[in-house]
């Protein structure tokens, strides 16, 4: 992406965006915290098993050495031995190497988490182009990066070289020690200066962690337009909610208008509202509106009610409230109660005349 986009990437990443950038791949990593996990495991395995490893890797040795005069001319005998002796230094180099191999699976939980990507495995053809490898190199991010190698070399040789300087005697008295003590005492050495290398990539790891976290967050960044853009795209563009709204509105009013007939009484104002009310006192405390309009509704409401026998009812300042307070489904409130009461016991009361 040009420098220009790049300016106009202002608003944090949304979870869509990050999303998507997960499944490419894209997580926030540090090489420097991995290294140094690694690194750190490998110093606590030699530590706590350098001995036993070291004892190991002597007798391995000295039955790979241990050969007769027959066996030394044998060439069959040779691969067998040379076989046998690396077997017996991987098995007794294994638990150090699943201590690594642990910590290598580990280290990427601190930061970004396990990711397993298809996308990332792809061949990009785009990452053979020189000139945009020298756009890399050359980048503010090729910079820093320059800055951290020489950083880490500087710090590591630094501490090598101390290391070096204070470990000089031991360093000597090596080669007047037996083998086996010899071997042991290296592998403590080797196990505290990997542990006093790593204390100095531990250094680099926590400066490094924080800038790869906002590195990432500035990578994932969008514009204002890509905001709105997989915003219209989530919840729909409002021609498509508009239609959706008409057509639940359609499907709404033709439940209404089938259940017109089975109303009590349509209240009416006289042309612009239309309520249709129904009372059955074993499924609800009070009234019900099963049908409301206006207008075009309205008149299409009282023509239904027409048709089926259903009293119509004048009362404009009831059917202007009951149009505003009270949803299709719902009992009427409290405060209608009396003004509808006077409404059903009118129309019980016609009810009653005509049945005579």
């Amino acid at each position: 992406m040009s420098e220009e986009n790049a300016q106009e990437r202002t608003e944090r990443a949304t979870p869509k965006r990050l999303e998507e950038a997960r499944k490419k791949g894209q997580v926030p990593r540090s090489k420097e915290l991995s290294t140094c996990v690694v690194l750190l495991a490998a110093c606590a395995g030699l530590l706590l098993l350098g001995d036993m490893v070291g004892q190991s890797l002597a007798a391995a040795l000295r039955h790979g050495l241990d050969l007769s005069r027959a066996e030394v001319f044998d060439e069959s005998a040779l691969v067998a031995s040379l076989h046998a002796m690396l077997f017996e230094v991987g098995m007794t180099c294994l638990p150090v190497f699943a201590i690594m191999a642990v910590a290598a699976l580990a280290a990427p939980m601190a930061i970004g988490g396990w990711n397993f990507s298809g996308e990332a495995l792809a061949p990009d053809l785009k990452r053979l182009n020189p000139i945009t490898g020298f756009g890399r190199i050359f980048s503010m991010r090729g910079v820093v990066e320059l800055g951290k190698a020489f950083g880490k070399f500087a710090l590591v040789a630094l501490v090598a070289a101390w290391l070096l300087w204070r470990s000089a005697d031991e360093l000597e008295a090596l080669g007047s020690e037996p083998l086996q003590v010899a071997i042991g005492h290296a592998a403590q050495l080797v196990g505290v200066t990997m542990l006093a290398l790593a204390g100095a990539l531990l250094v680099i790891a926590a400066i490094d962690v924080p800038y790869q976290l906002w590195r990432h967050a500035q990578d994932m960044k969008m514009s204002r337009e890509e905001v709105r853009r997989e915003t219209k795209e989530s919840d729909g563009s409002p021609e498509v909610k508009g239609r959706i709204r008409q057509m639940q509105q359609a499907l709404a009013s033709g439940r209404m208008m089938q259940d017109v007939p089975t109303a009590d009484v349509v209240v009416v104002n006289p042309t612009h509202y239309a309520v249709a009310l129904r009372y059955d006192d074993a499924r609800s405390r009070a009234p019900v509106v099963v049908a409301k309009g206006t207008d075009l509704i309205a008149a299409r409401i009282r023509e239904i009610a027409a048709e089926h026998d259903v009293p119509i009812v004048e009362a404009p300042p009831l059917a202007r409230a009951l149009h505003r307070s009270v949803e299709i489904g719902n009992e009427i409130p409290v405060a209608l109660y009396a003004a509808v009461a006077q409404i059903l016991t009118y129309v019980y009361q016609l009810r009653a005349k005509s049945s005579r």
